[in-house]
């Protein structure tokens, strides 16, 4: 069930104040400077409120960063496990994607990979830390290097290269993680967020698209000054009245980190006794593991024919693996565990 919170929060900003309470709603002013104090201190960065526009989820952010900063035939670079919707995105705004693998059953950053596949046509570069599927966050030295890799290519190219930082499950983070953002170390960079994934609540669609204040004054304000015709054009991708209204007293709600840790747990150990390997999420509400030796399909069928569904990892390009949400309650992850025992044989 959702966090009582949020139905509170809800009804209370549903009563009407005045005759506006229900306009059209763009991105409103009282949102979006409670919003620039909140990432300051979070991201040690001095956001302005110009810098974020308020969004219907990521998704919305997402939508509206490519068709904002992609042009037909532009290319953008993602690695692969990856969110199967950046592909079908970047088709929609006509431009390339471009996949590379992340590195070993470690999955980091394959920065040679990265700096390989950019070229003449490359536009962005899409990062997504915590990672979905594998949970991975990528360490500040990781984000530096491949800040030098886009700062290199583009005075190569004779274009900036900008780099999209999709950042959702960012204070879903395990064993007292630290995180950086990309947004704090290169410069040109864009930042998509949703409060869907910490509130659990996806249908309720509040998220926005943020600019690095690190960014030079002419292209910030210059990209700044673009969102608002692309969110229009593209549909009204804006929050709804409710929705913008509640947001700072849905700024203080969490679900609790604490019950998905010890699901991360009680689940690795089941899992590995029965043969899988499992990378311990450092981030999100994801367990990301590989299949026991044998048809990864047929290991999916047989948990399946018991009522136990997991994400086959070929709908990642990464057929080998799978992915469990650690959203599941505690109840279900108990009863699963049995089918989980004997998955391998």
């Amino acid at each position: 069930m959702p966090l009582a919170g949020i139905a509170t929060a809800i009804a209370a900003r549903a009563a009407p104040h005045d005759k506006d309470w229900f306009a059209y709603k763009t991105s409103e002013a009282a949102p979006q400077e409670f919003l620039a104090g909140v990432l300051s201190r979070e991201l040690g960065l001095d956001f302005a409120p110009s810098d974020i526009a308020l969004t219907s989820g990521a998704f919305a952010a997402i939508s509206v960063a490519l068709r904002l900063l992609l042009d037909a035939g532009d290319e953008a670079i993602y690695s692969e496990p990856a969110w199967f919707c950046y592909e079908p995105m970047l088709r929609l705004a006509d431009a390339v994607p471009k996949k590379v693998m992340l590195a070993g059953d470690r999955f980091d950053l394959d920065l040679s990979a990265i700096d390989a596949a950019i070229g003449p046509k490359t536009r962005l570069v899409i990062v997504n830390t915590p990672h979905n599927p594998t949970g991975r966050i990528y360490d500040r030295a990781t984000l530096e290097d491949l800040a030098g890799i886009l700062d290199r290519a583009s005075a190569r190219y004779g274009r900036r290269i900008l780099l999209f930082s999709d950042e959702p499950y960012r204070r879903l983070r395990f064993d007292g993680r630290d995180f950086t953002s990309p947004a704090a170390i290169y410069p040109w960079t864009l930042i998509a967020y949703s409060y869907g994934k910490v509130l659990l609540a996806p249908g309720q669609r509040l998220g926005y698209l943020a600019l690095s204040p690190l960014m030079d004054a002419g292209l910030r304000k210059k990209i700044g000054d673009a969102i608002f015709p692309v969110q229009m054009a593209i549909g009204w991708a804006w929050p709804n009245a409710v929705m913008q209204y509640a947001l700072p007293d849905l700024e203080t709600l969490t679900i609790d980190v604490a019950a998905l840790t010890r699901k991360r747990d009680r689940l690795t150990d089941a899992l590995s006794a029965a043969g899988a390997k499992m990378l311990k999420p450092e981030g999100t509400f994801y367990l990301w593991g590989k299949w026991p030796p044998g048809d990864p399909a047929a290991h999916w069928e047989r948990l399946a024919d018991r009522n136990v569904f997991v994400l086959p990892g070929s709908l990642m390009n990464t057929p080998d693996w799978f992915r469990i949400s650690l959203t599941a309650s505690e109840a279900m992850v108990e009863k699963a565990l049995p089918a989980f025992s004997s998955f391998g044989s």
